[in-house]
This record gives C-alpha cells, sequence and structure tokens, in this order.
C-alpha cells in the first residue's frame, strides 16, 4: 500500500455556481475586495502645436504677409493716382510686425547654446550685409546697376541661415 493521498483531479471536484444562494438572508455577503491595479505612467505625447509652435506661427505670419502684399500692389497698381495708395502701401507692415514678434518670442525660447549660435549667425548676418551693400554702393558710382533695396533683407536670410550652419556645425564637435 502506497502512503500518498489519492491524487485528485481540480476539474472533477464539482463547482458551485456563481449566483448559487443570491436572495438568501442566511448567507453573509460581503463587497468583492477591490482590484489594485497600478496604471503605467506614460510620458504625454506632446501635440504638433506645442512643438512646432514657433514655426507655425512665424509661416502663418509669413502667407498673411505674402497675402496682403500680393493685394497692396495689385490695388496700388490698379490706382496710379490715388491720394490714399501711400496708405494701402504700408498695410504689409501689420503682418510683418506679427512676423518680428513671433521671431523674437521664439529667440526668447531658446536654450542658451541655441541662443549663442543664432547671436553668432545674426551677427554675421549684419556684418556680411553691410560689407556686401556698402561695397556695392562704391561698384554702383563705378558705373553697375542700382539695386533695388527689397534685395537685402533676402541677403540678410541666406547670410544668417549660412552663419547658423557654420555656427551649429562648429558647435557639435
Amino acid at each position: 500500500m502506497s502512503e500518498q493521498p489519492p491524487q485528485t483531479d481540480p476539474t472533477d471536484s464539482p463547482v458551485e455556481p456563481l449566483y448559487t444562494h443570491p436572495a438568501s438572508p442566511f448567507v453573509r455577503t460581503e463587497a468583492p475586495t477591490p482590484l489594485i491595479l497600478e496604471r503605467p505612467v506614460f510620458q504625454a505625447a506632446q501635440s504638433t502645436w506645442v512643438m512646432y509652435r514657433s514655426q507655425i506661427e512665424f509661416g502663418l505670419s509669413i502667407v498673411a504677409y505674402l497675402m496682403v502684399l500680393v493685394g497692396t500692389i495689385n490695388v496700388v497698381k490698379a490706382n496710379p493716382d490715388a491720394a490714399w495708395r501711400y496708405y494701402v502701401a504700408v498695410l504689409p507692415a501689420i503682418p510683418a510686425a506679427f512676423t518680428l514678434w513671433f521671431f523674437v518670442r521664439a529667440l526668447a525660447r531658446l536654450d542658451e547654446l541655441q541662443k549663442r549660435i543664432q547671436l553668432q549667425a545674426l551677427g554675421f548676418s549684419l556684418a556680411g550685409t553691410a560689407l556686401l551693400t556698402f561695397g556695392y554702393g562704391f561698384l554702383e558710382g563705378a558705373g553697375l546697376p542700382h539695386l533695388n533695396w527689397a534685395f537685402v533683407m533676402p541677403l540678410m536670410a541666406i547670410l544668417w541661415g549660412v552663419g547658423a550652419a557654420v555656427s551649429t556645425v562648429r558647435y557639435r564637435r
């Protein structure tokens, strides 16, 4: 004879249904023990607006500037003798002021290294534009054609981009 108790299969024993005594006053009922689930802590993903707010605001202000500029040019060209054409001609300055506001705000939000890179890029742009326009002024005196002032801002933007790229590469080493 063996001394071990007989092995019973747990699936052979009868299972009492869940609601055997649903209305019995003799069975003491207790509230089920609450399940305590630990929710994993997830870092909220930032929305596109939060991540790219400065770029979106700047882009929208540039689009508004271009729209007002095109409209202004059409209105001024259609009414060359109107007395109010000067007031209409300065209307693009309104969205340009918003562009300036968003640009300054975006610079204020940068960290110290990015501020340093942007300062160096703007300094390079300022000095480079001054040298190129001043030098071309002398060349105009020597006989080259007059250069429109509208080319100064794109020149500054190009030199700013070059300065930012060079400064960024320099600080990555």
